[in-house]
């Protein structure tokens, strides 16, 4: 005889249930640290996939990473994309972005699941500002090229790619890098800022020194003006691929600081 379906759904989301709680208690906790959520939030011309490294790194440690799809259609959307990963989170959580991600955080990091941001080589502008406004006053960056679309999207140009990007990584790796870009909507660029994540949580920022799309001074003057924790190492703008355990270490130590304030 057949058990009606409904007897049948309801096993079955019991099973799925236990195995994914097990799952969780199954994970070791991080040494130290009260923060165990981590949300990882990439830039522009990019999509989460880059994060691998340090999700692998991060979840061996313990931790409990998510990573956010940024449409990069408009800093409104980003920011929605980032507050629905945020809103699945089960306790304080530490919000990193890179490149054009740290403009997200700096906005979405005023979620009250938030406990600390971590500026991965990120933008950090303040409420009222736009992000093409940090730019002003420091040195143009010729091996960054973007191509921008007729409908206003921009690209990295393909043969200036591994060299403004990602000088660092293997040639197989630029090129799948190059190949897989997500472009952006040039216009994100021009959105002022309504919040400012920075001015209430507790910041930390690594910046990578041989960043061809950032002037190391404009990286060195947003990480000290919202008062970041830094840690500079060499690696390309891709910093999240090439020194993952740097940014990972970076993340740990921010997970148990800011974990302090949250007791």
């Amino acid at each position: 005889m057949f058990k009606p379906i409904s007897a049948v759904l309801a096993v079955a989301l019991a099973a799925s249930l236990a195995s994914s709680a097990y799952g969780r208690d199954a994970v070791p906790t991080p040494q130290g640290a009260q923060v165990r959520n981590v949300v990882l939030v990439h830039g522009a011309f990019a999509d989460g996939s880059g994060w691998r490294p340090v999700y692998d790194d991060l979840t061996a440690r313990g931790y409990r990473v998510s990573i956010v799809q940024n449409p990069l259609t408009s800093l409104a959307d980003d920011v929605k994309a980032t507050q629905r990963v945020l809103d699945r989170q089960d306790g304080p959580t530490l919000l990193v972005g890179h490149s054009w991600g740290g403009t997200v955080i700096t906005e979405a990091g005023v979620h009250d699941k938030v406990a600390g941001l971590v500026y991965v080589s990120a933008l950090a502008p303040d409420a009222g500002e736009t992000t093409a406004q940090q730019y002003t006053g420091f040195a143009p960056t010729p091996e960054f090229v973007i191509e921008t679309s007729s409908d206003g999207y921009g690209f990295i140009a393909p043969a200036a790619f591994k060299a403004g990007f990602a000088h660092d990584t293997t040639d197989a790796d630029a090129a799948f890098l190059r190949d897989s870009q997500v472009p952006i909507n040039m216009s994100a660029f021009g959105t002022k800022l309504t919040h400012a994540a920075w001015r209430t949580k507790p910041s930390w920022a690594v910046i990578a020194t041989e960043d061809k799309a950032f002037d190391h001074a404009m990286l060195l003057h947003m990480a000290k003006r919202i008062n970041a924790r830094i840690t500079q190492v060499a690696a390309s703008h891709a910093v999240f691929m090439t020194q993952p355990k740097v940014v990972a270490d970076t993340i740990d130590q921010a997970a148990q600081a800011a974990g302090q304030s949250t007791r």
